[in-house]
């Protein structure tokens, strides 16, 4: 077994929870659940994220230790970025890409079940990456909506239809609301949705995770619906210059249909 040592002192430790947005009790109790990694997960993808994805678990660990002065097993660090599939660059660059892969270990039943109508907020959210065209050029819209409402509850747009959009967009949502426990989570068998590290977040909240049946779109009609409503009120009623200016009217939409447009909750 791995274990994670930390020397730290009470000023350290304060520090430490503010960047994990949580006291120091919730940081005590959730490393003794199932999942104990989320927390240390966040930290390790920050250091991550500010070397743009070139460092490995060793320059990691030194970067935790200077920025936030824990001291990581250097065992933990390696063992938590490969289970978020946090790669080096160096490393996507040598090692064939298997990200795009389904795990089929990981594909889930479906728990929805087309009931798409539900009794109060954060029961059943729907989530789908669907692209956005303009000439010649591309981006992707990874988008999670509540089905009691309708409304978005996280979004996020990128160049690349990768693991990374989603979770991008998981943890906006995670971010934004924190009492999900119990919720189910549907989405079709995707290569994002099947993989470990969408896994690990949601078992760490206790989200439970629902796919459609492959090759069965109306499992998915919530986000199908909302996919036509959303290209029919930008892409066919605007005269869009550019693929930036695409995505600059998906962000104002979506800013407009949370805010203001009326919704159907009887919507399937």
């Amino acid at each position: 077994m791995t274990f994670i040592t930390i020397h730290i002192n009470e000023y350290k430790l304060s520090n430490l929870c503010a960047a994990l947005a949580v006291s120091r009790r919730t940081y005590y109790r959730y490393r003794d659940q199932e999942d104990p990694d989320y927390y240390e997960y966040l930290l390790i993808k920050d250091i991550f994220d500010e070397s743009k994805g070139t460092y490995g678990y060793r320059r990691i660990e030194e970067g935790l230790k200077i920025k936030y002065g824990v001291i990581f097993n250097h065992k933990k660090v390696a063992r938590v970025m490969r289970k978020y599939n946090l790669k080096p660059e160096y490393i996507r660059r040598i090692r064939p890409n298997t990200s795009a892969k389904r795990l089929e270990e990981n594909v889930q039943p479906n728990l929805v079940k087309r009931r798409f109508r539900t009794k109060g907020l954060n029961r059943i959210w729907c989530t789908d990456v669907t692209y956005l065209i303009f000439g010649n050029k591309r981006a992707y819209l990874s988008t999670i909506i509540d089905l009691y409402d309708r409304h978005v509850v996280a979004y996020a747009i990128s160049k690349r239809n990768d693991i990374e959009l989603v979770i991008d967009t998981l943890n906006k949502a995670l971010e934004t609301e924190k009492d999900v426990h119990g919720l189910i989570i549907h989405s079709d068998q995707g290569f994002q949705y099947t993989s470990n590290e969408y896994k690990a977040i949601c078992a760490s909240k206790g989200i439970a995770i629902s796919m459609s049946r492959k090759g069965t779109p109306i499992d998915d009609s919530p986000m199908e619906s909302w996919h036509g409503i959303l290209k029919k009120e930008t892409l066919y009623n605007n005269n869009i210059a550019s693929l930036e200016h695409y995505i600059q009217l998906i962000e104002e939409w979506i800013a407009f249909y949370n805010s203001t447009r009326l919704k159907n909750r009887n919507l399937n």
